[in-house]
């Protein structure tokens, strides 16, 4: 059963009420209402802030010990319930159950990887110049942090938000997405049967715009971590800058593929599918520009059609399904609107290319030839289940288009000819650049962008480096 979500504030609950009515949630697959998630107001985030000030006084002090062992029983509580909470998520977000079941399981190698590395944060001795001085380099939780997260993948996106910030000692208010509120609320929820003493993490819900504002403004807050679109980022980074903040933003991307003549066509094509049309094609990651050497672009493109023929489009609970809805109606009417930007710039339709006539925010696998450059399909990232493809000629000119746009998270590059891979690996402009695989998003590696796709890295070694300042400490032992 989806239940009503509550704020979570200083370890309790609070729900929708009568007299407070919450945010209607929506299943995208049917448009049936599921529940109500509550929403925050000035004073909610008031008390939010004191809290996570309070608890921020008592968590910089424990040790690393002690976080270790609560994110390593946040791993095991998320496996033991992976299926509960995968339910939910595909009930309230619309991708396939299997999916779901994915992330959630997948991303609790987050709890255990920050686990494992919030025991690493060392510092340093630096030998003085003076044999009479001690010199110490020590790194110490920023404080209060302010989180914001996106509904493409809920439990994603905030898992890494939440195990960073409490793995460093800092204290976390965070604000999910109220499109696809249960799996950010479980994750509350099982931190504090882990054992998160209160007001560590709290939970807040509503206007997005008044919530940034009013947590970034606040001198409690000392750090920002953002996922989401471009426009809000540099906003939100610009609120922050101003008061000297430190800030993290993982932003949109276009991320340009590169298929070389050399490539293994079939083998390509089946990869591409899988990655594109996963989660509908919502994810910032997504391969979004397809640049074909002319000379296998017949092939490439039958294959490519061959394999997306089949795939079954549908509801996320049923077992069948491998491409659920768009999360909300918006993507589908932003869709419409660039394929029909595309075919009236020359585009050709090969397939897809429209909403399907069913309830719900369904859009049919789309796959559009011959986009040239100026189309808003190749400017502007699509966030949905939609291909444009065109060709090139020449490695070098073809790595000039793909770097051509503001975007920079993501890039990728398939040949047989090693001295092609690394020209691409060596040319592509982005934060993460994958080669001929789909490598991307393991917690021991680095996730994030350049450009105005972002900067700061969440995963990997990096993950902590911006809840931590490094303090240089120098003493005079003796005279």
């Amino acid at each position: 059963m989806y239940k009503d979500i509550g704020l979570f504030i200083n370890g309790t609950w609070r729900y929708p009420q009568a007299d407070r009515p919450g945010i209607e949630i929506v299943n995208p697959s049917n448009h049936q209402h599921l529940g109500y998630v509550a929403r925050a107001d000035v004073n909610d985030l008031d008390q939010a802030i004191e809290a996570a000030r309070q608890a921020f006084t008592l968590w910089r002090d424990s040790g690393a010990e002690q976080r270790s062992t609560l994110l390593y029983e946040v791993y095991r509580l998320i496996l033991n319930e992976a299926e509960t909470i995968a339910a939910s998520m595909t009930l309230d977000q619309g991708k396939p159950l299997a999916e779901s079941l994915a992330e959630v399981r997948f991303c609790a190698e987050h709890a255990k990887w920050h686990a494992e590395e919030c025991k690493r944060l060392y510092g340093r001795l630096i030998p003085a110049r003076n044999l009479r001085v001690r010199q110490l380099v020590v790194q110490r939780p920023v404080g209060v942090c302010c989180a914001f997260t996106p509904w493409n993948f809920p439990f994603n996106q905030a898992i890494r938000k939440i195990c960073a910030a409490l793995g460093a000692g800092c204290t976390l208010i965070l604000k999910g997405p109220e499109e696809a509120p249960s799996a950010v609320a479980a994750l509350a929820d099982i931190f504090k049967r882990a054992g998160l003493p209160d007001g560590c993490l709290n939970l807040v819900w509503g206007d997005p715009e008044q919530i940034s504002t009013y947590l970034i403004d606040s001198p409690a807050i000392a750090k920002v971590s953002f996922t989401g679109s471009i426009a809000v980022g540099k906003r939100l980074a610009a609120q922050a800058g101003a008061k000297m903040k430190r800030v993290s933003m993982e932003l949109g991307g276009h991320a340009p593929v590169i298929i070389c003549a050399s490539s293994d066509v079939d083998k390509v094509s089946t990869l591409l599918v899988n990655a594109k049309f996963r989660n509908a094609g919502q994810i910032c990651i997504s391969p979004s520009r397809f640049f074909v050497h002319e000379s296998i672009v017949e092939a490439f493109t039958a294959s490519l059609l061959g394999k997306i023929d089949g795939l079954r489009v549908g509801d996320g609970m049923d077992p069948e399904t491998q491409m659920g809805p768009l999360c909300n109606e918006r993507q589908v009417t932003r869709l419409e609107a660039l394929v029909d930007d595309s075919l009236a710039a020359g585009a050709r339709l090969l397939a897809g290319g429209s909403r399907v006539d069913r309830a719900g925010n369904y859009f049919h696998p789309t796959v559009l030839a011959d986009v040239p450059s100026h189309a808003r399909l190749m400017q502007e990232e699509p966030f949905g289940p939609v291909i444009p493809i065109t060709t090139f000629r020449d490695l070098d000119e073809v790595i000039a288009r793909a770097n051509a746009l503001p975007y920079g998270l993501a890039a990728y590059g398939f040949s047989e000819e090693r001295s092609e891979c690394a020209q691409l690996a060596d040319g592509l402009q982005a934060g993460m650049i994958s080669i001929n695989h789909y490598g991307l998003g393991m917690p021991e590696t680095p996730f994030g962008g350049i450009k105005d796709s972002g900067y700061g890295s969440e995963g990997g070694a990096e993950t902590y480096d911006s809840y931590l300042s490094t303090v240089f400490i120098t003493e005079l032992t003796r005279d």
